[in-house]
């Protein structure tokens, strides 16, 4: 895969110029790259939908590899400035020894940023088409490979601590992991099957009252499951804390 080019930039009163235009090319790009695909999407095609001619893309991004790389890239960034806060919340729970409740609520406090982002944030539409594509594993592996270290990795290591300690489980079980994908997959059918899930609901679209709704039962369903996982832990080891006495 190709890297980036770093083409000239300009100077002084040019750079915010050059920053939005840039900026806007990976925008369109985004949206291009879901709607149609990787090898489908054209570099003129983009260069057309962003309103700029095909050598000022070539100015900011060697070829098609380099504009897929910026948007993996530009997506990582824009998410994980909105994850950062409650990520570093969480593991300073953890990190502190906090208890079961406080530990509960910093893994709700992340799954309604992740609600927020699916069902809030403007972006959300063509990112998801973007994230779509790329989890079918048709597409270049550089975007997973951005999305995994930048995004995905440290989100999934603190859910999957927060779900451990909560559960008194270990982090490498299977168990631990399969409570966290089925905690977050309340929300990711929202994501990936838009479609069946509002004729299910009988939705023809879902706005901010329905996206409350949604929100509401997720995090009631997520904190129901996160306490009788605790409670098991915790008469598990009043269990062996009596056996120990015997």
């Amino acid at each position: 895969m190709s890297e980036m080019k770093r083409g000239r930039r300009p100077t002084q009163g040019g750079y915010a110029r050059g920053d939005e235009t840039r900026l806007r090319i990976v925008h369109a790009a985004i949206k291009l790259f879901g709607e149609r695909g990787f090898e489908a999407a054209s570099t003129r095609d983009i260069a057309a939908r962003a309103g700029v001619n095909a050598p000022a893309l070539q100015y900011y991004f060697a070829n098609k590899e380099g504009v897929y790389r910026a948007c993996a890239e530009h997506i990582a960034d824009v998410v994980w400035e909105r994850f950062a806060p409650v990520v570093q919340s969480a593991n300073d729970k953890l990190a502190s020894g906090a208890d079961t409740p406080a530990l509960i609520d910093a893994f709700i406090d992340i799954q309604r940023v992740i609600a927020e982002r699916m069902f809030l944030s403007p972006a959300t539409a063509s990112q998801r088409l973007f994230f779509v594509r790329e989890q079918t594993g048709q597409e270049p592996s550089i975007a997973s490979e951005i999305l995994q270290t930048r995004m995905r990795a440290p989100l999934n290591r603190v859910g999957t601590e927060l779900v451990a300690r909560i559960g008194g489980t270990r982090i490498d079980d299977p168990v631990t992991r399969i409570r966290l994908l089925s905690l977050h997959g309340q929300m990711m059918v929202f994501n990936v099957a838009p479609r069946s899930a509002l004729t299910l609901l009988e939705w023809t679209h879902i706005d901010a009252e329905k996206s409350a709704l949604i929100q509401r039962t997720i995090e009631a369903q997520t904190r129901a499951l996160l306490n009788l996982w605790a409670e098991a832990r915790t008469a598990g080891d009043d269990g062996r804390s009596r056996g120990a006495g015997l």
